[in-house]
């Protein structure tokens, strides 16, 4: 369950990614001691906003996954640097022990979104008939970004101040192309509509 926040009169927006096991494990050749670690490994594959988290390095321990498989705390959002580099700007290892050898940089696989589109809802509940917001890709407030692996859900500033419950339910749904459609559930949870201060 993942609760949402739209405060009327702005624009609401969120990035999702869907990753997916199996872990890939590309090997670490450096780790810089600096306040925005940069991990050196080349192939990564990964892009700006991705989760990643470092398993058995030699040296700098305090860096590693404190368990593997790593847990969602073991993850930290990616910079792309280069092909063979990314950054952990929440880290500062300029304290940490000097990387010596080994260790790989782990993450999640993502979902190829080629063949999906992807709709949301809003209802006041679970149960209710009455739809209070539509959105769907590509052109009703998703888009799907393949390249990126991302999930834009965008809301217009006009839209939300045009809203008249303070409160409900929704989800997120992914569907495939298939000629039988896969339908994921990504998210749902409650949403919660804030009244405009300035306007």
């Amino acid at each position: 369950m993942t609760d949402i926040t739209i405060t009327k009169g702005s624009t609401f927006s969120r990035v999702l990614r869907w990753e997916a096991a199996p872990f890939v494990l590309t090997p670490i050749t450096a780790i810089n001691k600096a306040a925005g670690t940069v991990v050196t490994a080349a192939g990564h594959g990964l892009v700006s906003g991705w989760r990643a988290a470092v398993v058995s390095a030699g040296g700098m321990r305090q860096i590693n996954a404190k368990s593997y498989p790593p847990r969602a705390t073991d993850f930290h959002k990616v910079t792309f640097v280069s092909s063979s580099q990314i950054s952990f700007n929440d880290v500062d290892s300029s304290n940490f022990t000097t990387y010596t050898s080994g260790g790989y940089l782990a993450s999640y696989t993502p979902v190829s979104l080629a063949s999906f589109t992807a709709r949301m809802k809003i209802r006041a509940t679970a149960s209710s008939t009455e739809v209070l917001v539509s959105l769907t890709s590509p052109s009703g407030g998703i888009v799907l970004d393949n390249t990126n692996h991302t999930i834009t859900v965008t809301i217009s500033a006009a839209d939300t101040a045009a809203y008249t419950f303070s409160e409900g339910v929704f989800d997120l749904e992914l569907v495939s192309g298939d000629a039988t459609p896969v339908v994921t559930k990504l998210l749902s949870g409650n949403v919660f509509v804030l009244d405009e201060i300035t306007y």
